[in-house]
C-alpha cells in the first residue's frame, strides 16, 4: 500500500513547464479536478500570456475562510493574491517574466493549494490548545468545534481540548463490502497501537451509525448503517512546532481518500485473485476429463465385441 501525494501533479507538472525562464510563455486554458470536489481552473490572460492565473472552487471554502484560511493563503501567496475568477472563490495570479521567487519553491508551494487552504482549521485548533494547555482557569464551554463540510454528506470535525485535539471524520460506506474492509483497516489500527513501538500513536476509534459523543449533539447527522465515524485523539507530542507538525496536518487531511482509495485497490487484488483462483480450478478439471473409450473391447483370447 501507498501514501497519496498531498499535492496537486497537473500544478505541479504544468507550471514546471510555464516557470521555466528558458520557455516563451504560451497560452493555457486547463480545468481539472482534485480529491473531495475540488476544482482548478489554469489559464492565461487574454491579453497577455506572460500572466499565468490559477483558481480553486470548493464547496466549504466560506467555512475555512470562517477558521482562518485567509490568514494561512496570505502568509503562504502574498504577493500572487488576487480578485478571485467569477465563479471561484480564490484566485493567484502570476506574472511569468518576473515571479520574484525560486521557482522550485513556487511551484511546491502553490501544487500545495488545497492542502494549505484546509490547514486552517487544524493550525487553529492546535495553537488553541496549546494556550488552554497554559491557562489554569481554562474552561472546557470554550473549546470550539469546527465543522468542515468538505464532501456531499460528510464532513471533517475538529476541536481542541486542553490536553488533546481531536479529528473526527464522517464517511459514508454505502456498499456493504466497503462496510467490511473498513471495520478489518480500523481494527488494525487499533491493535497496531497495542505494540510497543507504536503507543505514541494518535488513538484511532472507529464507530459505524453511532456518532461520538463529541458531535452527538449536532442535528442532521446520518442515521444510516452506511454512515462511518473515525476519531483521531492527537497529543501535543503528535504535533510539535515544525515540520512535524506539517506532517501531521497533510496526514490528517488526505486520511479519507487514503482509506477509499486502499478500500478499492484491496477489492480489485482480491478479484484478481479470484479469477487466478478460477482459472487455476477450470485447468484441473480440463485435466479430469476422462478419455474418450474404444467401443471394442477384446477378450484374453483374441476374440472382440463391441460395448451395446
Amino acid at each position: 500500500m501507498i501514501l497519496l501525494d498531498y499535492h496537486n501533479h497537473i500544478i505541479q507538472d504544468t507550471l514546471k513547464t510555464r516557470f521555466n525562464p528558458d520557455e516563451k510563455p504560451k497560452p493555457v486554458d486547463v480545468s481539472f479536478f482534485d480529491f473531495d470536489g475540488v476544482s482548478y481552473h489554469l489559464s492565461t490572460l487574454d491579453d497577455n500570456d506572460a500572466q499565468l492565473r490559477l483558481s480553486i472552487r470548493w464547496s466549504c471554502w466560506s467555512e475555512l475562510v470562517q477558521y482562518g484560511a485567509n490568514d494561512v493563503l496570505k502568509r503562504e501567496y502574498s504577493a500572487w493574491i488576487v480578485e478571485p475568477e467569477h465563479g471561484f472563490d480564490f484566485s493567484l495570479q502570476f506574472n511569468l517574466e518576473n515571479l520574484g521567487a525560486d521557482p522550485e519553491e513556487l511551484v511546491r508551494k502553490v501544487s500545495l493549494l488545497k492542502r494549505n487552504a484546509l490547514a486552517a482549521p487544524f493550525e487553529r485548533a492546535f495553537d488553541a490548545q496549546a494556550m488552554a494547555e497554559q491557562d489554569d482557569s481554562w474552561d472546557p464551554s470554550s473549546s470550539q468545534l469546527m465543522a468542515i463540510r468538505y464532501r456531499e454528506g460528510e464532513a471533517i470535525y475538529i476541536q481542541n481540548q486542553k490536553d488533546r485535539v481531536t479529528v473526527i471524520f464522517t464517511s459514508q460506506f454505502k456498499d456493504e463490502t466497503d462496510r467490511i474492509y473498513a471495520k478489518v483497516f480500523f481494527d488494525a489500527f487499533v491493535e497496531s497501537r497495542k505494540k510497543k513501538e507504536f503507543q505514541s500513536a494518535p488513538q484511532v476509534i472507529y464507530s459505524l451509525r453511532e456518532p461520538p459523543q463529541e458531535i452527538r449533539h449536532l442535528p442532521g447527522l446520518l442515521d444510516s448503517d452506511s454512515q462511518g465515524y473515525m476519531t483521531f485523539v492527537l497529543f501535543p507530542h503528535n504535533y510539535p512546532a515544525g515540520p512535524v507538525r506539517e506532517e501531521t496536518i497533510s496526514r490528517m487531511q488526505i486520511f479519507r481518500d487514503y482509506v477509499h482509495y486502499h478500500i478499492k485497490c484491496s477489492k480489485a487484488y482480491m478479484h484478481s485473485r479470484m479469477r487466478a483462483k478460477v482459472s487455476a480450478f477450470l485447468k484441473v478439471l480440463n485435466r479430469a476429463k476422462p478419455e474418450h473409450l474404444s467401443a471394442e473391447k477384446k477378450l484374453a483370447s483374441g476374440r472382440a465385441f463391441r460395448r451395446p
